[in-house]
């Protein structure tokens, strides 16, 4: 499976964006999360989110929570995170990553194939 991530941009702070994830390859399976990661320059890759490609059951890191939404389309084989009421500190590249099983979500190490990334940059 591949990944891609698109969408990134650059918006004001508190505005909006949206990304997607795309496989190519091979579908999305029924035991799959595909989860989101971003990095900061100087900083390590960190957890934002991810859901499970069967049933849409999400979790999400405290910094995004009641912003950042993550939705997937199965026809489209798409996963989508929506980011609301963005901050310049969620300027970073935004990874989109798959794997299988619902445990340890934050840890990198997990996730078996990853996506180029996309550029957020929030400006104040």
């Amino acid at each position: 499976v591949q990944l891609q991530a698109s969408g990134g941009g650059l918006v004001q702070a508190g505005g909006s964006l949206t990304l997607s994830c795309s496989a190519s390859g091979r579908a999305f399976t029924r035991g799959a999360t595909v989860g989101w990661f971003r990095q900061a320059p100087g900083k390590e890759r960190e957890f934002v989110g991810a859901i499970k490609w069967s049933g849409g059951t999400t979790d999400y890191a405290d910094s995004v929570k009641g912003r950042f939404t993550i939705s997937s389309d199965y026809f489209k084989n798409t996963v989508y995170l929506q980011m609301n009421s963005l901050k310049p500190d969620d300027t970073a590249t935004y990874y989109c990553a798959g794997r299988t099983g619902w445990t340890a979500l934050a840890d990198r190490g997990q996730y078996w194939y990853w996506g180029q990334g996309t550029q957020v940059t929030v400006s104040s």
